[in-house]
């Protein structure tokens, strides 16, 4: 890679790892920038599960104080995040190549919608009373099914689940929202060393970013204005999405 590529996707990781501490949606920033570098989906799709890895594992241990005295049912979750996380890794591992370049429109939009609805339709359905525990954990398998696959506004989706367990405070749902990205993103990197998916070139750098991003992301977080990060990342979302239905489905692809 030339000496642009390494600053282009260092970048892109930190400001995916400072994203997804704050608000999530980093994937928004990293994924598209390893198609961009020429990597191949699948393998830009694992290879950025790797990258950002590191940078929820930094972040949760940034936030480790906010997980005190948590109304979640923290371990149960962790679990449905493990086994959803490994499924979901599986699934993509078995998913051809063409078939996932036609998909990642569709992932993208959805995540997108996801992302700028999620909180919205979570408050509207809850309406001040606690969703069911074995419900929070049942949807949480499904994220985490999602996450391993994909990832994209998983972040948005767990804070959503968040706030049906009562959890109103800003901090602490982030702290348990990276604690469960970490265990989701974590066996699924392991199932991409064991397959061989990742590019470690890209990768590599990606991680140095991607962890520098994370726990800066996480140590200003508490005097940023979550909306306002928020604001941005859904702009580059909607934009990143109709780019690249216009790519996939115009027979011209950006990779």
């Amino acid at each position: 890679m030339t000496p642009g590529s390494t600053v282009f996707l260092g970048a892109a990781a930190a400001v995916g790892g400072a994203i997804n501490s704050v608000a999530g949606g980093g994937s928004f920033i990293s994924f598209p920038a390893l198609l961009f570098s020429g990597a191949s989906p699948v393998t830009a799709n694992a290879t950025n599960t790797v990258a950002l890895w590191p940078g929820s594992l930094a972040s949760a241990i940034e936030y480790r104080h906010e997980l005190r005295n948590s109304d979640a049912p923290l371990v149960a979750l962790c679990a449905a995040s493990f086994i959803g996380g490994l499924a979901g890794s599986i699934l993509l591992l078995c998913t051809a190549e063409h078939t996932f370049v036609l998909l990642i429109p569709w992932l993208l939009a959805f995540a997108t919608l996801l992302f700028t609805f999620g909180q919205r339709l979570a408050k509207k359905l809850l309406r001040d009373r606690r969703a069911p525990i074995g419900s929070i954990v049942a949807a949480q398998s499904i994220v985490a099914i999602y996450g391993g696959y994909f990832g994209g506004g998983m972040g948005i989706m767990m804070l959503a689940l968040l706030t049906m367990c009562g959890i109103s405070d800003v901090n602490r749902s982030n702290a348990i929202k990276n604690v469960l990205a970490t265990f989701i993103n974590g066996i699924a990197v392991l199932a991409f060393l064991i397959a061989g998916a990742i590019d470690w070139g890209r990768g590599g750098i990606m991680i140095v970013g991607g962890i520098a991003g994370g726990y800066a992301g996480a140590a200003i977080a508490r005097r940023t204005d979550p909306r306002r990060v928020r604001a941005a990342v859904l702009g580059i979302a909607w934009a990143t999405s109709t780019f690249f239905f216009v790519k996939t489905y115009a027979r011209w692809s950006p990779w």
